[in-house]
């Protein structure tokens, strides 16, 4: 699992690494799409979310005709929506970049990157829904093989596109992202291969119309709260893009590459989340509650100690991984301010992702979602605006840590009063929510 998910942070920080060789402007531009390819980024996974915690219940409660309608169904909400998407993307990319601060060339840049990536956006949603469908099945290796076989289809073709090698032409910013749709666009071939040749969990029986808007309804009823809940933190991004944006582009530049890093030193935690949601779905469904528990609390407690050593290795190792992206000093030294403030709060920050992948599954979703709400725009946002009036691009960083920190404990204490008690149940009994819930 976890190789899918580093798989998946390989994307940016590839894409970054080489941008990031072509100067200042073009790694700026990029920083600045960081925000909204988050945000639909989080759509996707809300999607995939919503269809994975569905479909392994499914497989939990052993109802093989379940599983295909609701796989099925699944992939052809995701293309429904990524339709609407792109048409709305396409309108408004001017507009969009120039309220997160782009001018001049760097607003040039951003449109040419963001044409080609929002056309390769079906690309992008229907396999990360199509993956969590296969990772409902308990099957972490697969979705794994499939993301790493696109990392690697983008390492070759990012070189090949951005700088012209060989007998392809140089095209710099759009060169990433075409090499970034094309190695995407392998997902969508292999994931479906596996749902429907492999796993039988495709159907194309003309389905009843109340049979399709029921799957959909309960893939929405997790999955939108999860896509607003996740879509969140790129719209607090945004903000955050545009106070650095106000001290320069060397600084957007900076923090564009630092999240990036920070994506790649968090993606074992985020690998455990996609695991942890199958894994509290299956258990749940079999009603096993004290097995749900005791892998829940060792998750948690995994997270505080994976993130203490990263911010040690980070803070050892911030300067020269910042100097790999760019040579200009006031990129690097954003770097290292954000490497050396931003994971002390990295332990925290896993025990908010875990908890709120727990409590999606156990259909909390509206507790998710505050939690993440008061995290980005009770905690972050505010402080943030404060605090870099008062000390620059070091108070929003700090900022970043104080809220996850606080929404980190708020998380743990919100889960342990919602997860489910009680002995083994027999599969004739059904699970019902805990009283106090939504």
């Amino acid at each position: 699992m976890i190789f899918g998910i580093l798989g998946m942070v390989a994307f940016n920080l590839v894409d970054t690494f080489y941008v990031g060789q072509l100067g200042t402007a073009p790694l700026a531009a990029i920083s600045f799409t960081f925000p909204v390819i988050l945000m639909l980024n989080s759509l996707s996974m809300g999607l995939g979310v919503g269809a994975s915690a569905v479909i392994s219940r499914a497989i939990g409660e052993g109802d093989p005709y379940k599983v295909k309608r609701l796989t099925t169904d699944s992939l052809v909400l995701a293309l429904l929506v990524v339709v609407a998407f792109v048409a709305l993307g396409l309108l408004t990319i001017n507009p969009l970049f120039q309220a997160l601060g782009a001018r001049g060339e760097i607003l040039a840049l951003t449109r040419q990157y963001m044409l080609i990536w929002y056309l390769g956006m079906p690309f992008v949603v229907i396999p990360m829904v199509g993956n969590n469908a296969i990772r409902a099945t308990g099957d972490t290796k697969t979705p794994s093989a499939i993301m790493m076989t696109a990392v690697v289809v983008n390492m070759v073709m990012d070189p090949l596109l951005i700088f012209g090698l060989g007998p392809f032409p140089r095209m710099e910013l759009a060169g990433a992202a075409l090499a970034t749709v094309l190695a995407r666009a392998t997902t969508l071939g292999v994931s479906f291969w596996v749902l429907y040749h492999r796993e039988k969990m495709i159907t194309f029986s003309p389905p009843a119309l109340s049979e399709v808007l029921a799957s959909w309804r309960q893939i929405l009823y997790i999955g939108l709260p999860t896509a607003a809940t996740n879509m969140i933190i790129p719209v607090a991004a945004g903000i955050v893009t545009r106070l650095l944006a106000s001290f320069g582009p060397e600084t957007v530049a900076g923090y564009g590459v630092a999240s990036r890093i920070d994506m790649f030193a968090l993606t074992v935690l985020m690998a455990l989340g996609s695991v942890l949601g199958p894994f509290v779905g299956q258990n749940l469904g079999a009603g096993k509650f004290d097995r749900l528990r005791r892998g829940v609390s060792l998750s948690q407690r995994f997270a505080l100690v994976w993130g203490g050593l990263m911010f040690l290795l980070l803070a050892v190792l911030a300067r020269p991984v910042a100097g790999l992206f760019n040579d200009n000093p006031l990129v690097i030294d954003t770097i290292v301010l954000y490497l050396h403030i931003v994971p002390i709060g990295y332990g925290m920050q896993g025990m908010l992702m875990l908890s709120n992948t727990t409590l999606n599954v156990l259909n909390k979703p509206f507790y998710a979602s505050g939690l993440i709400i008061t995290q980005m725009f009770v905690l972050y946002v505010p402080l943030a605006y404060l605090a870099s009036t008062m000390f620059g691009p070091a108070g929003i960083f700090s900022a970043a840590v104080t809220a996850n920190l606080l929404a980190g404990l708020a998380a743990f204490l919100v889960l342990r009063r919602l997860l489910p008690a009680g002995a083994v149940r027999t599969p004739s009994q059904p699970y019902r929510v805990p009283a106090g819930g939504k």
